[in-house]
């Protein structure tokens, strides 16, 4: 019978020749994707123009959850950081590490009185910002995108704990 010849192709074309084996695969592939895509790389979407150019709005990226596990931020890491809620995250660079001084004089960074080199921004506004120590848990974070307002740019303090990990991707 040629109907039960072609629904057995179609059947061993989806479910392989061995349909347990097949179903074993998909299990295993969908734990495994579940456990990456909820507790290792966590996708998030950057909204607003504040990492320009590193970052364009309303495109995917994902957070490397386990990167800090045995190391700590370190200073041009661009992370993501937890704020009010579980779905509130920022995109920001790692500017100040704990027990440093950030100044911001005249749009330029300044780390315990030395201008910081940053050549991932373009455009800069002369911002000001009075000078803060950061403490033993505290970094400093801000985005690349100097060429806004101070007024619209969050920037500032961050504790290590609110920090989920840097953007990979």
């Amino acid at each position: 019978n040629s109907d039960s010849r072609g629904s057995s192709a179609i059947r061993r074309f989806v479910f392989g020749q061995n349909p347990r084996r097949t179903a074993v695969r998909v299990l295993v592939l969908g734990t495994i994707s579940f456990i990456l895509f909820r507790w290792v790389l966590i996708p998030i979407r950057t909204e607003g123009s504040s990492m320009l150019p590193t970052f364009a709005p309303d495109r995917l990226h994902f957070v490397n959850r386990l990167a800090y596990g045995t190391t700590a931020p370190s200073r041009g890491d661009v992370v993501a950081i937890q704020m009010a809620g579980p779905h509130v995250v920022y995109v920001k660079r790692i500017i100040g590490l704990p027990g440093e001084r950030v100044a911001i004089t005249a749009g330029q960074v300044r780390i315990n009185g030395t201008t910081l080199a940053e050549p991932y921004v373009q455009h800069r506004r002369p911002w000001d910002f009075e000078e803060v120590t950061l403490g033993p848990d505290e970094y400093f974070m801000m985005g690349d995108n100097r060429g806004m307002s101070a007024g619209e740019h969050d920037f500032g303090r961050a504790d290590a704990g609110r920090i989920l990990g840097p953007v990979v991707f």
